[in-house]
């Protein structure tokens, strides 16, 4: 599957869950990649979208890219790197 010129390995969809467990999911969903490879994370605006990207920087994975669906949902492309 590719989404904004990335090819993605897997996509997780956490616009049913609320902070912190929007990382949680995000986690789990990252940890499960092999190093390198692309998650995308279909999330909410709002706090969502402020905290998991951050979360998932401070844990050394990259962002690659935060796509803005425009109905108050958002895209966020992730790349894993291993620690």
């Amino acid at each position: 599957m590719e989404i904004a010129g990335f090819e993605i390995n897997d996509r997780v969809d956490i616009t049913d869950k609320v902070c912190p467990l929007t990382f949680v999911k995000a986690k789990v969903a990252i940890e499960e990649l092999e190093d390198g490879e692309i998650l995308a994370i279909h999330l909410n605006g709002g706090e969502p979208a402020q905290n998991v990207p951050r979360s998932l920087k401070e844990e050394g994975h990259k962002v690659l890219k935060m796509i803005d669906h425009e109905d108050g949902t958002f895209e966020l492309i992730v790349q894993k790197v291993e620690a």
